[in-house]
């Protein structure tokens, strides 16, 4: 089982050459570079320069690389699209994308384009639109020329489009969330939780990430290095939870085991499906020990 963790993803401003650099160094899963909000209209140009020679030059490491474009419907996007397709990260990311027309359009550039294959897309559900049009946005993962991998949830955006309050829990917008959970392993695909802007609440900010890590969210967008660790705390699977997920896999691989649906594992029946989810937690583990080290 591959996989690739995405406890820890980072917005960094396109604009700044310093942030850039740093985070090559930080110990984030993924790096979003980008060219949308953290960028003003005058300094857009410069952003998306920078950003395309940084990605071209490498020095990212494990790290993963995403570039966010500005809107479909903006005079940018179509010069950022072509700068991040020159550039070849490992994905872009395109802002309120609300249909599946959007995203079949934007796969059908990156054909007609011949993106290199590895670049995949990534999309953000930030209208309630979207929120309306969830199983249909996340269905596009089937077709595999719409290279769609990710859905990053844009909560801000959100509440500016609903005017629904940011507040500790999140009740107001947690049908949407574990809806758009809820579609994205449907097909198959990672689905990452919004920022939480208060950079000086480490408390508060530790309990968002544990509720998202409990929704099913795959990881949890950042826009501070010191949210880093805490997140990647919260979405790592513990010493206990590895060590007990290794006894399932040993306990269903043993050949007396092999036909069983249930078998007895410290006093507890477990079943079948549990050795598959043991397998995924596994697989985690050591795709987050193998990026540790390279």
């Amino acid at each position: 089982m591959s996989i690739r963790p995405r406890r820890s993803v980072l917005y960094m401003p396109g604009s700044n050459a310093r942030a850039i650099e740093k985070a090559k160094t930080l110990p984030v899963d993924t790096v979003i570079l980008d060219l949308e909000d953290a960028v003003a209209p005058d300094a857009k140009e410069t952003a998306r320069a920078q950003v395309a020679q940084a990605v071209r030059a490498g020095g990212f490491g494990h790290r993963e690389v995403v570039i966010r474009l500005n809107w479909i419907d903006t005079p940018w996007f179509t010069h950022d699209f072509e700068a991040a397709i020159a550039a070849r990260p490992d994905a872009i990311l395109v802002p309120k994308i609300s249909t599946a027309e959007h995203i079949e359009m934007i796969g059908t550039r990156l054909l007609d384009t011949h993106a290199d294959h590895h670049v995949r897309l990534w999309a953000m559900i930030e209208t309630p639109a979207a929120i309306f049009n969830i199983r249909e946005l996340a269905a596009e993962a089937q077709d595999s020329e719409s290279r769609l991998s990710v859905l990053v949830i844009g909560t801000n955006d959100l509440a500016k489009e609903t005017r629904a309050r940011l507040v500790p829990g999140r009740a107001p917008m947690l049908s949407w969330l574990s809806t758009c959970v809820l579609a994205a392993h449907a097909h198959g695909i990672d689905v990452l939780d919004g920022v939480y802007n208060d950079i000086s609440d480490m408390e508060g900010f530790a309990a968002e990430c544990a509720q998202g890590r409990d929704m099913g969210f795959d990881g949890k967008t950042l826009i501070h290095p010191s949210q880093i660790e805490p997140c990647n705390a919260a979405f790592s699977p513990t010493a206990e939870e590895s060590a007990q997920a290794r006894r399932i896999i040993e306990a269903f691989d043993r050949p007396e085991n092999h036909d069983k649906g249930v078998v007895q594992i410290d006093g507890r029946m477990v079943e079948r499906m549990h050795a598959d989810i043991a397998r995924r937690t596994v697989a985690i583990v050591e795709a987050i020990e193998k990026a540790r080290v390279s």
